[in-house]
């Protein structure tokens, strides 16, 4: 028996490396560090070798992982919270991927509260997200954006803002003699004066890796072929994306201009390559929060981004600009079945060649004071530490003032309207 209280997670495998994954592996092991809690979890979103529970080396028995399919089932929840008698449920990303949970919600808050990491890119308000947010105890929000958006729609639920937050022990300014013999390996003693683009992201259409290399090529054509790389970060033939080993070829960027970086490399290694680059870059038409740009940000390199969803927050203090901001050029409304609108907040090929002349004729010492001020944004709003904190205190919020099981308050499973 333990006095733990016994979280229960649904969201990307929180061992992957996609940003989902990554922020629900900061609160788990944040949490777990209190020694306050324990972790049962759905670890989705990938495809899996199989499906045997997992263990980690470090927590053992509290933090007990399940590969699933997609996000789990229906059944799969019912199973698990019958089985395990968790306090609460703590589920994140989009809310399209999470209809069916919802559905059961009056099965599942009738024992334990429902606290929801929400993920939201653009506006308009999306008024039919309503229903959903309704149907929790708690909405975090990942930016001022989601947060504002849950304020409009839902006024009634409890939510919070809850920007995410990375490690800034790992990443971090690392010493040139550390760095440069790094750089020199994979570059060459000619290849340490080339300037260097970083792109981290998943390779998808919302992302514009196709348009990024296409617009790549033309800021070439201005300052000279052998001046600069972009290191892409990604897999050039993921399904969900473009062929980009077929772009490079059709472009001739085939002489170290544009790199891919295909392996999972650990948050370290990670750094490194953060303080090998010059400037990380992100124009994804709806993003979010853009987890690689803070985490650049935090190394001291500056970014280029497109004001759109959580990397607003990321750009500025207000006060200070911490590389490039770019205004989307123009807003297109698009959607589907399950979201019927949102913006698409695009940019042109003029102003983002534009905004890689600005970084690249800055001098050294003006990236380095723009890199610096960046860490210390990063360490004020979005503090790693501040972050479990937050994390802490809402999940001991919610044990105590709604309970579970015997001592579940706080939800009421039916309502009476007059008509």
């Amino acid at each position: 028996m333990t006095d733990k209280i016994k979280v229960f997670t649904i969201s990307d495998h929180p061992l992957s490396p996609s940003g989902v994954g990554t922020q629900t592996r900061y609160v788990i092991e944040g949490l777990l560090k209190t020694g306050k809690y324990q972790f049962v979890s759905f670890g989705g979103a990938i495809q899996h070798p199989d499906h045997t529970p997992q263990k980690t080396e470090a927590w053992g028995e509290d933090w007990i992982i399940w590969p699933v399919d997609g996000y789990g089932t229906a059944d799969q929840v019912r199973a698990m919270i019958s089985q395990q008698k968790p306090d609460i449920l703590w589920f994140m990303t989009d809310p399209r991927f999470y209809e069916w949970l919802w559905a059961i919600e009056n099965e599942i808050r009738s024992q334990v509260p429902m606290v929801y990491y929400h993920v939201w890119d653009n506006y308009p308000y999306p008024h039919f997200n309503k229903r959903y947010y309704d149907s929790n105890d708690h909405v975090a929000c990942i930016s001022k954006l989601t947060y504002d958006v849950v304020q409009n729609v839902s006024p009634d639920t409890d939510s919070s803002y809850m920007p995410h937050a990375v490690d800034t022990d790992i990443f971090c300014k690392l010493e040139d003699e550390t760095v440069l013999p790094f750089k020199k390996q994979r570059f060459g003693e000619d290849g340490l004066k080339n300037f260097i683009f970083f792109w981290n992201n998943r390779n998808a259409r919302r992302k514009q890796s196709g348009s990024l290399i296409f617009w790549f090529k033309k800021f070439l054509d201005v300052v000279g072929h052998d001046k600069a790389s972009l290191i892409m970060h990604t897999d050039p033939k993921d399904h969900n994306g473009q062929d980009l080993q077929h772009i490079i070829q059709e472009l001739g960027l085939t002489h170290g201009e544009v790199l891919f970086s295909t392996a999972k490399i650990d948050s370290k290694d990670l750094a490194m390559v953060y303080n090998m680059i010059d400037c990380t870059i992100n124009i994804s038409d709806a993003e979010g929060f853009g987890l690689a740009t803070l985490e650049s940000l935090a190394c001291e390199k500056p970014i280029i981004v497109n004001l759109t969803g959580g990397m607003k927050d990321q750009i500025t203090d207000g006060e200070n600009v911490f590389g490039v901001g770019i205004e989307p050029v123009s807003k297109a409304i698009i959607g589907s079945q399950s979201v019927p609108y949102i913006y698409e907040d695009r940019l042109s090929e003029e102003v983002v060649v534009n905004a890689m002349l600005e970084m690249y004729n800055k001098t050294p010492e003006e990236r380095a004071k723009l890199g610096k001020l960046g860490r210390e944004y990063a360490l004020k709003q979005f503090n790693f530490d501040e972050f479990i904190e937050r994390w802490d205190t809402l999940m001991m919020s919610i044990y105590e003032e709604k309970g579970s099981w015997d001592t579940r308050s706080g939800y009421q499973p039916y309502g009476v309207r007059v008509l």
